[in-house]
Order: structure tokens, then C-alpha cells, then sequence
């Protein structure tokens, strides 16, 4: 730390000076804004020394040039007619490479002067001094134009002291600044660390797709505090906007963005790196940042291990006074990384989804296939055989040939509807989820030969047609498992009104089975997937000979009574 400059003062400088370097310097270390001990250091050494122009400049990293230039007595339009700082060179040079005071009476005269650029007041009268901050060069004092001739021995004292008092106000305010530095890293790694886990926590059980695109869209515009923020979801070599959250225009969602022409073209490719918009529109001529209208913007890549699944783009300050600035990057950088892993697993869970729907689907055409060829389609061919070898006989013989068609055609006609009926019952859509299981109960007793007991005691007019279908089909599935598998002679259906929806039990007498076995077959598969898609559950209680008991809860809210009028599912 330099010497402190009360002791340090040469006794020739005058008692009003060094009070005034005194007051000075007191003042001085006691502000901790580094701009404004530039600016104060200025304009006291105007005073000191009665100079019309002061300026200090900054080195930069290398010591070897300036890095800031900062003025005092030149107006803004002189500035501004002037053009570039000096960046050292010349004689400003002479005190980078030589820190020591340096006191001119012309400075045309020194050997390194090459004059001045155009529009440049005259200056002949030059002082220097170095500022030194713990015995490193940090920057100059310069002082040029004193108004009652050359600088003399006492302003080269004067400016020295000053430049001590400086260097330790510059000291300080380094400090000062380091320690605000460091605790808005801090502070930016908590709330980093804070979104990590706000996402994880929002997300960690959702694995809808379109759920999780809304909360992060929601999450990180509040994050960033951004009026806008869109989610592009990478498809082959075009972005998607799949999610948008903030004032954007509606026809914004599902457009298709070539990668070359958008602003995430760069994040998503496979080099990768981070992009943020400045404030000028010849930066913003990207299709995305137009559509939005934005001013600035702020992007980071959706990045799932070393993979690119997307672009997390944040449009616009809340407050339009600001851009975004390094620390929220940081911030939405942590946060997509979370975001990243979620949409990611949505995206994997929707498409196992989707291939075990499928392969249910399929699972029940190959079911309706095989009845109808073995039961409707064996019944007609043997129609057919019947009837053309009735042809050939007479009297009572015939007779007994169409009696036996008439028997085979009603027993087909029973086949096709009980096939019907297991597509889609009509009783289900004009007389209620109640009068079709009645009916499927009935077919079921008839067809498997099963004692079925069903209870049904609910408020219809409380299910969406949604809810009552999947009623139906996981009582109906249940139903199909037992007369095929369960070797069972009684089965018990109970569908009731519970605490907060539906609860349905079908329990039967049979001879059970292991349900994690792959044997069980897409049947609880497919159930399981009904009971998810209406937000309720289903378990299956089972084990080898024993009976299987199947529980299942439907919730039922008041979306569910706001769409019970509006027709049935298909």
C-alpha cells in the first residue's frame, strides 16, 4: 500500500495546499466508487494547480497501452468532434514506459510529441504523474493549460500527494468492488442453484409433455425477468416453437424455423455457444427475435448430455431499461440444464407411450381378428356348406336344413353384436355408463358362463363422457381376463361413488396369476394407461391360486362436470 501522503508532503508546498490535500485525501478514502475518485481526483487537481484540463488514464491488462481515458474541462461536443481516446501513444506514452512525473513547459518540444489529432484544443504546458497501487503501475495523472503560465515545482508536489491519496482511494475501491464481485457470483450461484432446484422440484413427477415445456417457459421467464420466453424444440434441421410463455403472438406456437436462418442456428448446432443480442436491429434480423419484435434477447442451448435438443430463448427486460447482462446467462445457462433433463424425459416417456399404445391397439384388432374368423366367419362357412347341400333335398329334409341356417345365423348375428357392443356399447352413450355395465354383465354371464354380481351407485350427471368410458372399459377388460384366464365361476363388480370419484373392484374366485409376469399380456397395460390418461390409478392384487381382486380410482372434478354435457368421447 503506498506511503500515506500526509506524512510524505514536502514541507515546500503552502499551508493552504496541504490542509486542502488533507481535506482532500480524508474524502477521497472514504469513497468506495472507483469512477467517482476518478472524477474528484480531476477536478481537485484542476484546483490545485489552476490547470484547464485534466485527464487520467487507465493501462490496461499489458501495461503497455491505456485502457480508459477519462477527461475534465473538455466539453461533450469538443470530445465528440475529437473522436478516439488516446490509447498512450506520444507523449503518454513517455509516462507508461517511464512512471515518473513528467513536467513540460512546451510539449511540442518533447521528442515522442507528434502533435494532436483535428478538432484538438491547444495545449502547450503539460504535467504528469503516475498513479502507483501497491507499487504497480495502474494508470497517469495528466494536467495541461495552467492559466498563469508553466507548472511549477509546487503543482508537481501537489499532483504527486494527490496521486498517493488516488491510489489508495483506487485501492480501496478495488476491494471494495471485489468483494460486491464476488458476492453477486455468490448470489448468482445460489440462484442458480435455487432454479436447479425449483425445476427439478416442479418437474421431478411430470412427465407430460406439454406440461413441462409450460413450466419451464413459465419458470425461466420469471428466472430472467424476461417479457417474453419461447422453447424451439429441434426436428431434424428445423427449430419448433413448441411453448411460449409472456406477450407473444398466439400464431407464434408450431412454427417451423429453418436453421440457417434463425437465431438459434449457432446454439443448436453441434459446435454449440452461447449468443446474446445486442440492442441494434441489424442484430435482431433473425426469424425468431422478429416474430417476438424484440430488442434484446438472451439464448442458451437445451443440451441433454452431449446432445442439442433444443433452444430456451429470453426475449426483452420486464422493466425495458436494461439488457440482459452475463449474470442472467449464467442463471438460464443452470436452469436449461435442469429444463434439458426434463423435457428430454418427457420426450421419452411420451414415446414409450405411444409404442405401448400402439402395441396394445394392435394387440385388440388381433383379438377381434381371431373371433371373427373363429366364431362369426366358421359359423358362415358352415352356413354356407349347409345351405348349398340343402339344395339338393326335399321335403322334411329341407326344412331341417333351413331350421339349422336359421340356428347358425342368429347364433352370428348374437357374436357380431356382442363384438359391437365390446367396441362401443350404445347404452353407453344413450342410457349411461350404469345401464352398460348392466349389459355387459349380462353378455358376460351368458357368453363365459360366470356368476356375475355387479353393484353400481354413482351420480351420473357428475362423469365427462371421458370418465364414463373409461368406467366401462377398465370394468370391461377385467371382465374379458377373467372368463379367459381366471378360471373363475363368480365374479363381484363394484363401481361407487368415493371420495373425490369413482372406485371400481372386480373381484373374482379364480385361480390368480403373477402380474409381473410378461405373460400378463397387454390387458393391464392398456388399463393401467386408461386409469393414468383420467389422472386415477389401478391396482391389481393377485397371486398364484388365489383369486385377483382389480381396484381402480377415477378422480371426478368440476372440469369433469363442465364436460358432461358436451358429448360423448370417441
Amino acid at each position: 500500500m503506498p506511503q500515506d501522503p500526509a506524512t510524505a508532503a514536502p514541507a515546500l508546498l503552502d499551508d493552504a495546499r496541504l490542509r486542502r490535500l488533507l481535506e482532500v485525501g480524508r474524502s477521497l478514502v472514504a469513497e468506495l466508487d472507483l469512477d467517482e475518485v476518478l472524477v474528484r481526483v480531476l477536478d481537485v487537481a484542476r484546483e490545485l494547480t489552476g490547470a484547464r484540463y485534466a485527464a487520467v488514464g487507465v493501462l490496461d491488462d499489458s501495461e503497455k497501452q491505456l485502457a480508459r481515458f477519462l477527461t475534465r474541462g473538455l466539453d461533450a461536443e469538443t470530445e465528440r468532434r475529437i473522436g478516439d481516446k488516446p490509447r498512450g501513444h506520444g507523449v503518454l506514452g513517455e509516462l507508461i514506459s517511464r512512471p515518473k512525473a513528467l513536467r513540460l513547459d512546451h510539449v511540442g518540444e518533447h521528442p515522442r510529441s507528434y502533435g494532436y489529432p483535428p478538432n484538438h484544443p491547444p495545449m502547450s504546458t503539460f504535467l504528469g504523474v503516475p498513479i502507483l497501487v501497491r507499487g504497480t503501475a495502474w494508470g497517469n495523472l495528466y494536467l495541461t493549460e495552467k492559466d498563469d503560465g508553466p507548472f511549477t515545482d509546487d503543482d508537481e508536489q501537489a499532483l504527486l500527494v494527490l496521486a498517493d491519496w488516488a491510489s489508495i482511494a483506487i485501492y480501496n475501491a478495488d476491494l471494495y468492488r471485489g468483494q460486491l464481485d464476488r458476492r453477486s457470483e455468490l448470489e448468482r450461484t445460489v440462484a442458480a442453484l435455487e432454479a436447479t432446484m425449483s425445476i427439478a422440484r416442479a418437474l421431478g413427477a411430470e412427465t407430460d409433455l406439454g406440461r413441462v415445456l409450460e413450466l419451464v417457459t413459465k419458470r425461466g421467464r420469471a428466472l430472467v425477468e424476461a417479457r417474453i420466453m419461447v422453447i424451439a424444440l429441434l426436428d431434424g434441421d428445423e427449430l419448433v416453437v413448441s411453448a411460449v410463455a409472456g406477450a407473444a403472438g398466439a400464431g407464434l406456437l408450431g412454427r417451423r424455423l429453418k436453421l440457417e436462418s434463425t437465431i438459434g442456428a449457432a446454439i443448436a448446432s453441434s459446435s454449440g455457444g452461447d449468443e446474446r443480442l445486442a440492442g441494434e436491429a441489424t442484430r435482431l434480423r433473425r426469424a425468431l427475435a422478429r416474430e417476438v419484435g424484440a430488442t434484446s434477447g438472451l439464448l442458451v442451448p437445451l443440451r441433454y448430455r452431449q446432445d442439442t435438443v433444443g433452444v430456451l430463448a429470453a426475449f426483452d427486460r420486464m422493466d425495458d431499461t436494461s439488457e440482459f447482462a452475463a449474470g442472467e446467462e449464467r442463471l438460464l445457462e443452470a436452469f436449461a440444464a435442469s429444463a434439458a433433463t426434463a423435457v428430454v424425459t418427457a420426450q421419452r416417456v411420451a414415446a414409450s407411450t405411444l409404442t405401448r399404445r400402439v402395441e396394445a391397439a394392435e394387440h385388440e384388432r388381433a383379438r377381434w381378428a381371431r373371433e371373427l374368423h373363429d366364431e362369426s366367419l366358421q359359423d358362415l362357412a358352415g352356413l354356407k356348406i349347409l345351405l348349398a347341400s340343402g339344395r339338393r333335398r326335399e321335403g322334411d329334409d329341407l326344412v331341417a336344413v333351413v331350421d339349422e341356417a336359421i340356428t347358425r345365423l342368429s347364433r352370428s348375428i348374437e357374436g357380431l353384436r356382442g363384438l359391437i357392443a365390446d367396441l362401443r356399447p350404445a347404452a353407453l352413450d344413450q342410457l349411461g355408463v350404469g345401464a352398460a355395465l348392466e349389459g355387459l354383465a349380462e353378455r358376460t354371464q351368458s357368453s363365459a358362463g360366470l356368476d356375475v354380481e355387479l353393484q353400481v351407485d354413482i351420480d351420473e350427471s357428475r362423469l365427462s363422457p371421458d370418465a364414463a368410458s373409461t368406467i366401462y372399459r377398465l370394468v370391461q377388460e377385467s371382465l374379458t381376463n377373467v372368463a379367459k384366464h381366471a378360471g373363475a365361476g363368480r365374479v363381484a363388480v363394484t363401481v361407487q361413488m368415493g371420495p373425490g370419484g369413482v372406485d371400481i373392484e372386480v373381484r373374482d374366485d379364480g385361480v390368480g396369476f403373477d402380474p409381473a409376469s410378461p405373460a400378463s399380456g397387454f390387458g393391464l397395460v392398456g388399463m393401467r394407461e386408461r386409469a393414468e390418461l383420467a389422472h386415477g390409478s389401478l391396482d391389481v392384487e393377485a397371486g398364484e391360486g388365489v383369486g385377483t381382486v382389480v381396484r381402480a380410482h377415477i378422480p371426478v372434478d368440476e372440469r369433469d362436470e363442465a364436460r358432461s354435457a358436451a358429448g360423448p368421447a370417441i
